[in-house]
Protein backbone atom coordinates (compact mmCIF):
# COMPACT_ATOMS: atom_id res chain seq x y z
CA UNK A 1 0.00 0.00 0.00
CA UNK A 2 3.09 2.62 0.95
CA UNK A 3 4.51 2.36 -3.03
CA UNK A 4 0.82 3.28 -4.01
CA UNK A 5 1.06 5.86 -1.70
CA UNK A 6 4.09 7.19 -2.99
CA UNK A 7 2.83 7.11 -6.52
CA UNK A 8 -0.30 9.22 -5.04
CA UNK A 9 2.04 11.76 -3.73
CA UNK A 10 3.48 12.26 -6.97
CA UNK A 11 0.28 12.84 -8.77
CA UNK A 12 -0.20 15.31 -5.72
CA UNK A 13 2.48 17.13 -6.14
CA UNK A 14 2.01 17.82 -9.96
CA UNK A 15 -1.47 18.92 -9.22
CA UNK A 16 -0.61 20.97 -6.25
CA UNK A 17 2.20 22.91 -7.71
CA UNK A 18 1.29 23.29 -11.15
CA UNK A 19 -1.25 26.35 -10.27
CA UNK A 20 1.09 28.15 -8.35
CA UNK A 21 3.42 28.43 -11.45
CA UNK A 22 0.64 29.16 -13.94
CA UNK A 23 2.57 33.13 -14.34
CA UNK A 24 5.77 31.46 -15.25
CA UNK A 25 4.37 29.16 -17.44
CA UNK A 26 2.52 31.74 -19.75
CA UNK A 27 5.27 34.20 -19.79
CA UNK A 28 7.57 31.38 -20.90
CA UNK A 29 5.43 30.21 -23.63
CA UNK A 30 4.07 33.30 -24.75
CA UNK A 31 0.48 32.79 -23.91
CA UNK A 32 -2.08 34.14 -21.67
CA UNK A 33 -2.51 33.34 -18.13
CA UNK A 34 -6.30 32.20 -19.05
CA UNK A 35 -4.43 29.90 -21.62
CA UNK A 36 -1.92 28.54 -19.23
CA UNK A 37 -4.63 27.75 -16.75
CA UNK A 38 -5.66 25.66 -19.42
CA UNK A 39 -3.14 23.15 -18.81
CA UNK A 40 -5.10 22.08 -15.57
CA UNK A 41 -8.14 21.97 -17.56
CA UNK A 42 -6.34 19.69 -20.35
CA UNK A 43 -5.34 17.06 -17.30
CA UNK A 44 -8.70 16.95 -15.88
CA UNK A 45 -10.14 16.15 -19.19
CA UNK A 46 -7.96 13.42 -20.18
CA UNK A 47 -8.29 11.81 -17.14
CA UNK A 48 -12.11 11.87 -16.75
CA UNK A 49 -12.41 10.51 -20.25
CA UNK A 50 -9.23 8.28 -20.13
CA UNK A 51 -10.03 6.79 -17.37
CA UNK A 52 -13.23 4.51 -17.64
CA UNK A 53 -11.78 3.38 -21.42
CA UNK A 54 -8.52 2.39 -19.47
CA UNK A 55 -10.54 0.18 -17.31
CA UNK A 56 -12.21 -0.76 -19.40
CA UNK A 57 -9.71 -2.27 -21.98
CA UNK A 58 -7.70 -3.13 -19.62
CA UNK A 59 -10.35 -5.24 -17.67
CA UNK A 60 -8.15 -8.96 -17.53
CA UNK A 61 -4.45 -7.59 -17.57
CA UNK A 62 -2.08 -8.18 -14.43
CA UNK A 63 -2.81 -4.96 -12.61
CA UNK A 64 1.41 -4.10 -11.56
CA UNK A 65 1.40 -3.82 -15.44
CA UNK A 66 -1.58 -1.03 -15.58
CA UNK A 67 0.05 0.50 -12.70
CA UNK A 68 3.23 0.64 -13.70
CA UNK A 69 2.95 1.69 -17.07
CA UNK A 70 0.61 4.72 -16.15
CA UNK A 71 3.48 5.97 -13.64
CA UNK A 72 5.52 5.35 -16.72
CA UNK A 73 3.06 7.36 -19.05
CA UNK A 74 2.67 10.26 -16.61
CA UNK A 75 6.08 10.53 -16.59
CA UNK A 76 6.78 10.88 -20.02
CA UNK A 77 4.02 13.37 -19.72
CA UNK A 78 6.25 15.62 -17.35
CA UNK A 79 9.02 15.23 -19.68
CA UNK A 80 7.17 16.89 -22.61
CA UNK A 81 6.06 19.21 -20.32
CA UNK A 82 9.77 20.10 -18.87
CA UNK A 83 11.33 20.05 -21.91
CA UNK A 84 8.13 21.26 -24.36
CA UNK A 85 9.42 24.21 -26.52
CA UNK A 86 5.77 25.35 -27.42
CA UNK A 87 3.03 25.62 -26.01
CA UNK A 88 1.22 22.82 -27.85
CA UNK A 89 3.59 20.53 -26.51
CA UNK A 90 3.43 21.33 -23.16
CA UNK A 91 -0.77 20.77 -23.45
CA UNK A 92 0.04 17.80 -25.43
CA UNK A 93 2.31 16.69 -22.28
CA UNK A 94 -0.36 17.22 -19.99
CA UNK A 95 -2.75 15.13 -21.69
CA UNK A 96 -0.28 12.08 -21.62
CA UNK A 97 0.35 12.73 -18.30
CA UNK A 98 -3.56 12.95 -17.45
CA UNK A 99 -4.11 8.88 -18.97
CA UNK A 100 -1.48 7.91 -16.91
CA UNK A 101 -2.33 9.37 -13.65
CA UNK A 102 -5.88 7.35 -14.54
CA UNK A 103 -3.89 4.29 -15.63
CA UNK A 104 -2.27 4.46 -12.18
CA UNK A 105 -5.04 6.02 -9.56
CA UNK A 106 -8.17 4.32 -10.00
CA UNK A 107 -6.04 0.71 -10.21
CA UNK A 108 -4.46 1.41 -7.77
CA UNK A 109 -7.74 1.54 -5.30
CA UNK A 110 -9.00 -1.01 -7.10
CA UNK A 111 -6.03 -3.28 -5.80
CA UNK A 112 -5.87 -2.19 -2.45
CA UNK A 113 -9.83 -3.07 -2.22
CA UNK A 114 -9.47 -6.70 -3.58
CA UNK A 115 -6.55 -6.91 -0.84
CA UNK A 116 -7.93 -5.39 1.95
CA UNK A 117 -10.55 -7.29 4.55
CA UNK A 118 -14.19 -5.35 4.51
CA UNK A 119 -13.73 -4.23 7.57
CA UNK A 120 -10.09 -2.76 7.29
CA UNK A 121 -10.75 -1.39 3.10
CA UNK A 122 -11.55 2.02 4.47
CA UNK A 123 -8.24 2.13 5.92
CA UNK A 124 -6.22 0.71 2.78
CA UNK A 125 -7.78 3.41 0.98
CA UNK A 126 -6.58 6.40 3.33
CA UNK A 127 -3.42 4.78 3.13
CA UNK A 128 -3.15 5.38 -0.72
CA UNK A 129 -5.27 8.85 -0.50
CA UNK A 130 -2.19 9.65 2.02
CA UNK A 131 0.34 10.28 -0.67
CA UNK A 132 -2.70 12.76 -1.95
CA UNK A 133 -2.76 14.61 1.27
CA UNK A 134 0.50 14.82 2.47
CA UNK A 135 1.00 16.49 -1.34
CA UNK A 136 -1.52 18.93 -0.25
CA UNK A 137 0.67 19.98 2.45
CA UNK A 138 3.65 19.73 0.66
CA UNK A 139 2.92 20.89 -2.70
CA UNK A 140 2.39 24.78 -2.61
CA UNK A 141 5.72 25.26 -0.44
CA UNK A 142 7.50 23.00 -2.65
CA UNK A 143 6.37 24.36 -5.65
CA UNK A 144 7.10 28.01 -4.74
CA UNK A 145 10.62 27.30 -3.20
CA UNK A 146 11.66 24.87 -6.68
CA UNK A 147 9.90 27.34 -9.25
CA UNK A 148 12.00 30.44 -7.24
CA UNK A 149 15.25 28.69 -7.83
CA UNK A 150 15.04 26.58 -10.49
CA UNK A 151 11.94 27.65 -12.71
CA UNK A 152 8.83 26.02 -13.69
CA UNK A 153 10.93 23.38 -16.08
CA UNK A 154 13.19 22.85 -12.88
CA UNK A 155 10.11 21.80 -11.28
CA UNK A 156 8.32 19.71 -13.92
CA UNK A 157 11.93 17.90 -14.03
CA UNK A 158 11.68 17.28 -10.14
CA UNK A 159 8.28 15.84 -10.51
CA UNK A 160 9.40 14.07 -13.16
CA UNK A 161 12.28 12.95 -11.39
CA UNK A 162 10.00 11.57 -8.60
CA UNK A 163 7.67 10.07 -10.97
CA UNK A 164 10.78 8.14 -12.30
CA UNK A 165 11.43 7.08 -8.11
CA UNK A 166 7.63 5.61 -8.20
CA UNK A 167 7.54 3.74 -11.32
CA UNK A 168 10.22 1.57 -10.37
CA UNK A 169 9.04 0.82 -7.15
CA UNK A 170 5.59 0.15 -8.63
CA UNK A 171 7.00 -2.12 -11.34
CA UNK A 172 9.66 -3.71 -8.45
CA UNK A 173 7.64 -3.95 -5.52
CA UNK A 174 4.09 -4.48 -5.77
CA UNK A 175 2.51 -8.11 -6.15
CA UNK A 176 0.94 -9.20 -9.47
CA UNK A 177 -3.16 -9.00 -9.21
CA UNK A 178 -5.33 -10.52 -11.60
CA UNK A 179 -8.79 -9.11 -10.80
CA UNK A 180 -11.73 -11.91 -11.48
CA UNK A 181 -12.76 -12.19 -15.27
CA UNK A 182 -15.19 -10.29 -16.31
CA UNK A 183 -16.15 -9.60 -19.85
CA UNK A 184 -16.37 -6.79 -21.71
CA UNK A 185 -19.63 -6.19 -22.07
CA UNK A 186 -19.92 -6.21 -17.69
CA UNK A 187 -17.44 -3.85 -17.57
CA UNK A 188 -19.49 -1.85 -19.93
CA UNK A 189 -22.82 -2.15 -17.98
CA UNK A 190 -21.57 -0.22 -15.48
CA UNK A 191 -22.16 2.50 -17.52
CA UNK A 192 -25.98 1.73 -17.00
CA UNK A 193 -25.95 0.35 -14.06
CA UNK A 194 -28.46 2.89 -12.20
CA UNK A 195 -27.49 1.74 -8.30
CA UNK A 196 -23.84 2.81 -9.64
CA UNK A 197 -24.60 5.97 -11.58
CA UNK A 198 -26.59 7.19 -8.48
CA UNK A 199 -23.14 6.89 -6.66
CA UNK A 200 -21.64 8.26 -9.07
CA UNK A 201 -24.04 11.52 -9.34
CA UNK A 202 -22.88 11.66 -5.57
CA UNK A 203 -19.21 11.17 -6.46
CA UNK A 204 -19.73 14.84 -8.71
CA UNK A 205 -21.29 16.75 -5.50
CA UNK A 206 -19.69 15.73 -2.83
CA UNK A 207 -16.32 17.64 -3.45
CA UNK A 208 -17.89 20.68 -4.99
CA UNK A 209 -18.85 22.59 -1.25
CA UNK A 210 -15.76 22.18 -0.52
CA UNK A 211 -13.54 23.44 -3.83
CA UNK A 212 -16.54 26.62 -3.65
CA UNK A 213 -14.60 27.68 -1.21
CA UNK A 214 -10.85 26.20 -0.94
CA UNK A 215 -10.34 27.29 -5.23
CA UNK A 216 -10.72 30.78 -4.13
CA UNK A 217 -8.87 30.53 -0.56
CA UNK A 218 -6.65 34.09 -1.67
CA UNK A 219 -9.80 35.27 -2.03
CA UNK A 220 -11.44 33.99 1.29
CA UNK A 221 -8.64 35.22 3.44
CA UNK A 222 -8.19 38.54 1.80
CA UNK A 223 -11.33 39.96 3.87
CA UNK A 224 -9.48 39.82 6.58
CA UNK A 225 -6.06 40.51 5.88
CA UNK A 226 -3.21 41.85 2.92
CA UNK A 227 -0.14 40.32 4.28
CA UNK A 228 1.78 38.50 1.46
CA UNK A 229 2.32 35.65 3.54
CA UNK A 230 -1.51 35.01 4.04
CA UNK A 231 -2.78 32.84 0.93
CA UNK A 232 0.45 30.65 1.61
CA UNK A 233 -0.26 30.49 5.29
CA UNK A 234 -4.02 29.61 4.32
CA UNK A 235 -3.22 26.69 1.90
CA UNK A 236 -0.74 25.21 4.17
CA UNK A 237 -3.45 25.43 7.18
CA UNK A 238 -6.27 24.00 4.63
CA UNK A 239 -3.52 20.88 3.58
CA UNK A 240 -2.31 20.03 7.24
CA UNK A 241 -6.22 19.81 8.08
CA UNK A 242 -6.61 17.49 4.82
CA UNK A 243 -3.56 15.32 5.97
CA UNK A 244 -4.76 15.15 9.58
CA UNK A 245 -8.08 14.02 8.18
CA UNK A 246 -6.64 11.55 5.80
CA UNK A 247 -5.05 9.41 9.12
CA UNK A 248 -8.94 9.69 10.57
CA UNK A 249 -11.28 8.78 7.72
CA UNK A 250 -9.80 4.98 7.69
CA UNK A 251 -10.81 3.88 11.01
CA UNK A 252 -13.87 6.31 11.47
CA UNK A 253 -15.44 4.55 8.00
CA UNK A 254 -14.33 1.30 8.81
CA UNK A 255 -15.92 1.74 12.32
CA UNK A 256 -19.43 3.47 11.84
CA UNK A 257 -19.73 2.80 7.75
CA UNK A 258 -19.08 4.88 4.95
CA UNK A 259 -22.59 6.37 4.46
CA UNK A 260 -22.50 7.60 7.92
CA UNK A 261 -18.74 8.88 7.30
CA UNK A 262 -19.89 10.70 4.14
CA UNK A 263 -23.14 12.17 5.74
CA UNK A 264 -21.47 13.18 8.92
CA UNK A 265 -18.63 15.00 7.10
CA UNK A 266 -21.50 16.70 4.85
CA UNK A 267 -22.86 17.96 7.97
CA UNK A 268 -19.40 19.35 9.17
CA UNK A 269 -19.15 21.06 6.40
CA UNK A 270 -22.28 23.31 6.62
CA UNK A 271 -21.13 24.10 9.67
CA UNK A 272 -17.73 24.69 9.03
CA UNK A 273 -18.78 26.97 6.60
CA UNK A 274 -21.44 29.00 8.18
CA UNK A 275 -18.96 29.95 10.49
CA UNK A 276 -16.57 31.07 8.05
CA UNK A 277 -19.22 33.03 6.76
CA UNK A 278 -19.25 35.29 10.19
CA UNK A 279 -15.64 34.95 10.92
CA UNK A 280 -13.98 35.73 7.31
CA UNK A 281 -13.48 39.50 8.66
CA UNK A 282 -11.05 38.27 11.06
CA UNK A 283 -7.84 36.13 10.17
CA UNK A 284 -6.98 33.73 12.14
CA UNK A 285 -10.50 32.63 12.94
CA UNK A 286 -10.97 32.43 9.03
CA UNK A 287 -7.65 29.98 9.05
CA UNK A 288 -9.49 28.04 11.56
CA UNK A 289 -12.56 27.35 9.29
CA UNK A 290 -10.34 26.46 6.69
CA UNK A 291 -8.59 23.83 8.75
CA UNK A 292 -11.44 22.45 9.64
CA UNK A 293 -12.84 22.39 5.91
CA UNK A 294 -9.54 20.59 5.14
CA UNK A 295 -9.81 18.50 8.02
CA UNK A 296 -13.30 17.13 6.78
CA UNK A 297 -11.53 16.51 2.80
CA UNK A 298 -10.66 13.13 2.94
CA UNK A 299 -14.02 12.26 4.75
CA UNK A 300 -15.54 13.28 1.33
CA UNK A 301 -13.80 11.31 -0.99
CA UNK A 302 -12.62 7.82 0.89
CA UNK A 303 -16.26 6.96 2.25
CA UNK A 304 -17.68 7.45 -1.34
CA UNK A 305 -15.19 5.48 -3.34
CA UNK A 306 -16.05 2.36 -0.66
CA UNK A 307 -19.02 2.89 -1.42
CA UNK A 308 -18.11 2.83 -5.39
CA UNK A 309 -16.42 -0.17 -4.75
CA UNK A 310 -18.75 -2.28 -2.95
CA UNK A 311 -21.43 -1.28 -5.19
CA UNK A 312 -19.10 -2.32 -7.97
CA UNK A 313 -18.58 -5.90 -7.34
CA UNK A 314 -16.42 -7.61 -9.83
CA UNK A 315 -16.28 -4.74 -11.89
CA UNK A 316 -14.74 -2.60 -9.21
CA UNK A 317 -12.22 -1.60 -11.48
CA UNK A 318 -14.21 0.40 -13.62
CA UNK A 319 -16.49 2.20 -11.25
CA UNK A 320 -13.36 3.11 -9.30
CA UNK A 321 -12.31 5.03 -12.67
CA UNK A 322 -15.48 6.47 -13.02
CA UNK A 323 -15.86 7.43 -9.53
CA UNK A 324 -12.46 9.05 -10.23
CA UNK A 325 -13.89 11.06 -12.96
CA UNK A 326 -16.48 12.40 -11.66
CA UNK A 327 -14.03 13.23 -8.33
CA UNK A 328 -12.52 15.91 -11.10
CA UNK A 329 -16.11 16.79 -12.03
CA UNK A 330 -17.23 17.57 -8.75
CA UNK A 331 -13.72 19.77 -7.87
CA UNK A 332 -14.61 21.85 -11.47
CA UNK A 333 -18.17 21.90 -10.71
CA UNK A 334 -17.59 24.10 -7.21
CA UNK A 335 -14.79 25.94 -8.55
CA UNK A 336 -17.08 27.40 -11.44
CA UNK A 337 -20.14 28.00 -9.49
CA UNK A 338 -17.20 29.94 -6.91
CA UNK A 339 -16.56 32.20 -9.56
CA UNK A 340 -19.82 32.86 -10.72
CA UNK A 341 -20.65 33.80 -6.73
CA UNK A 342 -17.83 35.67 -6.46
CA UNK A 343 -18.85 37.53 -9.59
CA UNK A 344 -22.21 38.14 -8.91
CA UNK A 345 -21.98 39.16 -4.88
CA UNK A 346 -18.47 39.21 -3.90
CA UNK A 347 -15.66 37.05 -1.55
CA UNK A 348 -18.01 37.03 1.12
CA UNK A 349 -20.89 34.85 0.02
CA UNK A 350 -19.01 31.98 -1.16
CA UNK A 351 -18.94 30.46 2.51
CA UNK A 352 -22.91 30.86 2.36
CA UNK A 353 -23.29 29.19 -0.78
CA UNK A 354 -21.13 26.10 0.18
CA UNK A 355 -23.30 26.26 2.94
CA UNK A 356 -26.25 25.70 1.01
CA UNK A 357 -24.42 23.34 -1.61
CA UNK A 358 -23.50 21.04 1.29
CA UNK A 359 -27.04 21.01 2.87
CA UNK A 360 -28.37 20.36 -0.83
CA UNK A 361 -25.80 17.60 -1.67
CA UNK A 362 -26.01 15.48 1.79
CA UNK A 363 -30.06 15.62 0.91
CA UNK A 364 -29.02 13.75 -2.25
CA UNK A 365 -27.08 11.97 -0.77
CA UNK A 366 -29.08 10.37 1.85
CA UNK A 367 -32.50 10.09 -0.34
CA UNK A 368 -30.57 8.28 -2.96
CA UNK A 369 -28.56 5.93 -0.83
CA UNK A 370 -28.23 2.09 -2.39
CA UNK A 371 -27.54 0.64 0.98
CA UNK A 372 -30.73 2.20 2.75
CA UNK A 373 -32.51 0.01 0.21
CA UNK A 374 -33.49 -3.70 0.63
CA UNK A 375 -32.60 -4.94 -2.73
CA UNK A 376 -29.73 -7.23 -2.87
CA UNK A 377 -26.44 -5.81 -4.50
CA UNK A 378 -23.61 -7.39 -5.71
CA UNK A 379 -21.54 -9.50 -3.51
CA UNK A 380 -18.43 -7.18 -2.21
CA UNK A 381 -15.11 -8.02 -4.72
CA UNK A 382 -13.01 -8.79 -1.01
CA UNK A 383 -15.11 -11.94 -1.35
CA UNK A 384 -14.02 -12.84 -4.64
CA UNK A 385 -11.29 -14.94 -5.40
CA UNK A 386 -8.15 -12.85 -6.08
CA UNK A 387 -5.18 -13.89 -7.93
CA UNK A 388 -2.21 -12.40 -6.28
CA UNK A 389 1.88 -13.84 -6.51
CA UNK A 390 4.83 -11.92 -5.08
CA UNK A 391 6.35 -9.98 -7.94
Amino acid sequence: MLILAVGTFVLGVDGFVLPGLLPHVATDLSVSLATAGQLTTAFAVAYAVGSPIIATATGRMDRRVVIGAGMFAFLAGMVLQAAGPSYAVVLAGRVVAGLGAAAFQANAFAVAGVLSRPDRRARSFAVIGAGSSLASVLGVPFGLLVGQWLGWRGAMWTIAALAAAAAVLAAAGLPSVTLPATSLRSRLAVLVDPRILILLVVSALVLAPLYLVSAYAAVVVGVSTSAGGAVLAALCVFGAGFFIGNRLVGRFADRFDSLTSLTAALAVAIGANVVLSVVQHWFVPTLAALFVLGLIGSFLFIPQADRVFVAGGDVAAVALSLNGAMAYVGTAVGATLGGVVLSAAGALWLAPAAAVLAAIVLGVTRLTAPERRTAAGRPEPADVPVEATGP
